[in-house]
């Protein structure tokens, strides 16, 4: 973790003007910067880049990209868009796995809403066998984002997964909760610029509690994602279920569309799982600042396509 490129690239993020600007002219080719991270903005184009995928023998999971939306209507259409995908993804015959927000869903307007709409989600999900992981953002919705999953997989939606965060002091509690039930977690770093009383600042205090929680994942959990590019990290996840005869079946790695394609395929050619979560959709802006943050040296293969392009 980089603590002032993720500040930077975090405020630009919620920047309306930048937002707008890439909007218009971010997506613009084939070969534009942003279509290294993004699959594109419409669902054709993701379908298009999940056949290719799974071509490679590796999963994927789409994301409808979107999030804090600010009206129930905009939450509506979220999820009718994904409802819509249901039925798009069963079609084309990829992969039936999707991650969802749910600040896409409404809940930062009124949480029966946004339950409400998540339900929408899953009902065809179960009758489809989707699988749909709900992803963790800012630390000021993880108890929420908790909550709703926890009252969702008591009323037997069990075709659901979470993602938990490790920069976060609180994560190894919710760990040990989510194996309590028997829930899939993705375990990842943690995108987001968060306050000091809550997180951890120093990389290497990150790395350190994503190496004790994905053991307790390995050893406990239920089919755990374990989600990084830094190999450090892979090297130790490998070397843990080596040490206590845990198989390669029993976990997988996953990874951003666009980031370390050769870690990806070296691991999915030593008979690791490997998933790929793949972006897309009009609102694209934020994910993919989020994206730079998190590894500056991304940013020197952006400014190579923009110039490019001009």
């Amino acid at each position: 973790m980089y603590p002032g490129a993720k500040t930077l690239f975090y405020a630009l993020s919620r920047s309306a003007r930048l937002k707008r600007l890439a909007s218009k002219y971010g997506m613009r080719s084939r070969e534009s910067f942003a279509r290294r991270f993004i699959a594109g903005e419409t669902i054709d184009e993701a379908i298009d880049a999940s056949r290719n995928i799974q071509a490679q023998g590796l999963h994927l999971t789409l994301d409808y990209l979107g999030e804090s939306v600010r009206t129930v209507e905009e939450a509506d259409a979220a999820t009718r868009e994904y409802v819509r995908l249901h039925d798009v993804i069963v079609r084309s015959g990829i992969e039936r796995n999707i991650s969802l927000k749910l600040t896409q869903l409404g809940v930062g307007i009124d949480r029966a809403t946004c339950v409400d709409n998540l339900r929408r989600i899953l009902e065809p999900a179960g009758r489809h066998d989707f699988f749909v992981r709900i992803d963790m953002e800012e630390s000021a919705w993880t108890q929420m984002t908790l909550d709703i999953f926890e009252t969702l997989w008591q009323q037997d939606y069990r075709n659901i997964g979470i993602a938990l965060q490790a920069s976060l002091y609180r994560t190894e509690q919710d760990v040990r909760r989510m194996n309590e039930l028997g829930a899939s977690v993705r375990l990842v770093k943690g995108a987001y610029k968060e306050p000091q009383d809550v997180a951890y600042r120093r990389k290497a205090d990150v790395d350190a509690a994503f190496v004790r929680l994905m053991r307790l994942l390995l050893d406990s959990g239920n089919y755990p994602a374990i989600a990084t590019h830094d190999p450090p990290m892979i090297e130790a996840t490998q070397s843990h279920a080596r040490q206590h005869g845990i198989g390669k079946e029993r976990f997988e790695f996953e990874m951003l569309y666009g980031i370390r394609r050769d870690l990806q395929g070296t691991l999915a050619s030593e008979g690791y799982q490997v998933r790929l979560y793949i972006p897309f959709g009009r609102e694209w802006f934020p994910y993919f600042m989020r994206r730079l943050g998190e590894r500056p040296a991304n940013v020197g293969f952006v400014m190579r396509g923009i110039l490019r392009e001009q």
